[in-house]
C-alpha cells in the first residue's frame, strides 16, 4: 500500500537541498523529493538543468525516497521572466530570485506537493521559521554569510506555516561535512550562482535576444561625453565592469562607475569616485510593502534594512504611508540603492518583509536637482 509523503522536499541537485532531504529522512519523516524545471533551456547556455536533475535523482535514490519531476517553465515565464524583461526595458534592475520564490517555489511547488498528498514542503534555503504568539516569523539563517531571507521576504503566513528549512540552523561548512559523511553524491558539488536561465553565457548577448539594444553616449554627471555604450539597460547603478572606457584625456587613470541612466535619452552617466555623491541616497521610497506577518509593527518605527543581498544591516527610520508604500530614511547614506531591487526590513534576526525600490533622493546626473527614479 502506497503512503503519501507528509513532506515534499525540493531537490535541486545541489548540496543544500540534498542535506535538507537527508536530515528529514534521518528523522523518519514520510518524505518524497521533487525537482522543478523552471526554464525551458534552448541549449545556448550552461544552465546545467539536466545534470542537476540527474544529481537530484541520485540523492533520492541514496535516501530511498520517491522522486518526482514537475515542469514549471511556463509558470516561470509568465510569473517571473516577463516581469524581468519589462523591468530591464524600463531601465530598472529586477531581482528575479525574489519573484521565483514567491511565484514558483512557494506557490506552484507547494500546490504540487499537496497534489501528492503532502502537508508541507521543505527547501535547502538558509532561513528559519518560528511560530510565536500565534504568528509565523521568518528568521535569518544561522550562517549570516549564507542567509537567504533577503530573497524570501515575500513569503506570508500561509507559506511559512507549510514550510520547513531543515538546514537553516547550520553553517555551510557543517552542511558540507554532513553531506560528505552521509555519502551524498552532491557533497563536493560547486554552489550554483547567478540566474539559471542565463547560466554561463554572456549576459548582454542573452538580454539582446529579447530587448533591442541601442548604442548611446556615456557622459559624466555634468554632461560631458566620455564614450559610448552598447545599450543603457545592460548596466546598473554602481557597476564598474563592462564599461570599456579607456584613457580619457584630462581625466585620472581611475575606474569609472555607473551613477545614472537616462532611458528615454539613452544616456549612461558615469563618475570616477566609487562613493560618488551621485550614488548616495539618504532616503529610499518603495512600492507597496509586503509584511511577513501581514501588517507593519507601527506606522513609524526604527529597524534595520538591506538594499542589496549580503549587505550589512543599516539602521533606518520607516514611515508607512496610507497606500502601503514606504519612505525609509537611513542613518548613513546608502550607495547605489537601485530602483527595481528590493529593500528588506529586519528587527534583529526577524525579517519583517520587503518592497521594491521605486526611487531615491540621490541626485540625478545631467539635471540641476531632483530625485532618481
Amino acid at each position: 500500500m502506497s503512503t503519501a509523503p507528509r513532506t515534499v522536499v525540493g531537490v535541486s541537485g545541489g548540496v543544500d537541498s540534498s542535506v535538507a532531504a537527508w536530515l528529514l529522512a534521518q528523522s523518519g519523516e514520510p518524505l518524497a523529493g521533487l525537482f522543478m524545471q523552471n526554464w525551458d533551456d534552448d541549449g545556448s547556455g550552461e544552465c546545467r538543468a539536466e545534470e542537476d536533475r540527474r544529481d537530484a535523482v541520485a540523492v533520492c535514490g541514496r535516501l530511498g525516497i520517491p522522486f518526482h519531476f514537475r515542469d514549471f517553465s511556463k509558470e516561470y515565464w509568465a510569473g517571473v521572466f516577463e516581469h524581468f524583461l519589462a523591468e530591464y526595458a524600463a531601465g530598472r534592475t529586477p531581482n528575479p530570485d525574489v519573484l521565483c520564490n514567491r511565484e514558483v517555489k512557494f506557490k506552484h511547488f507547494l500546490d504540487a506537493a499537496r497534489e501528492l498528498g503532502a502537508e508541507r514542503i521543505a527547501t535547502g534555503h538558509y532561513a528559519q521559521v518560528l511560530h510565536e504568539g500565534g504568528r509565523w516569523r521568518l528568521l535569518r539563517g544561522a550562517d549570516r554569510d549564507k542567509d537567504q531571507t533577503y530573497f524570501l521576504h515575500q513569503l506570508g503566513q500561509a507559506q511559512l506555516a507549510a514550510t520547513l528549512f531543515p538546514i537553516g540552523h547550520l553553517p555551510k561548512a557543517e552542511v558540507r561535512r554532513l553531506a560528505r559523511e552521509a555519502g551524498l553524491p552532491t557533497h563536493a558539488k560547486k554552489d550554483s550562482t547567478g540566474i539559471c536561465f542565463i547560466g554561463e553565457r554572456d549576459f548582454r548577448e542573452f538580454l539582446g535576444r529579447y530587448l533591442a539594444a541601442q548604442p548611446g553616449e556615456i557622459r559624466d554627471p555634468q554632461g560631458v561625453r566620455i564614450g559610448t555604450h552598447p545599450g543603457v539597460f545592460y548596466f546598473t547603478l554602481g557597476q564598474r565592469e563592462g564599461l570599456a572606457i579607456g584613457g580619457v584625456r584630462g581625466r585620472p587613470a581611475a575606474p569609472w562607475y555607473v551613477v545614472g541612466k537616462d532611458v528615454a535619452g539613452n544616456i549612461l552617466y558615469v563618475d570616477q569616485d566609487r562613493d560618488s555623491p551621485w550614488l548616495m541616497a539618504g532616503t529610499v521610497e518603495t512600492e507597496a510593502m509586503h509584511w511577513v506577518e501581514g501588517a507593519p509593527p507601527a506606522t513609524e518605527f526604527d529597524c534595520t534594512a538591506q538594499v542589496r543581498y549580503r549587505q550589512q544591516d543599516e539602521p533606518c527610520r520607516v514611515r508607512v504611508r496610507d497606500d502601503g508604500t514606504l519612505s525609509v530614511r537611513f542613518v548613513r547614506p546608502q550607495r547605489a540603492a537601485t530602483p527595481g531591487q528590493s529593500l528588506v526590513l529586519y528587527d534583529g534576526p526577524v525579517c519583517l518583509g520587503g518592497a521594491v525600490i521605486a526611487s531615491t533622493d540621490a541626485p540625478v546626473p545631467g539635471q540641476a536637482g531632483g530625485a532618481a527614479g
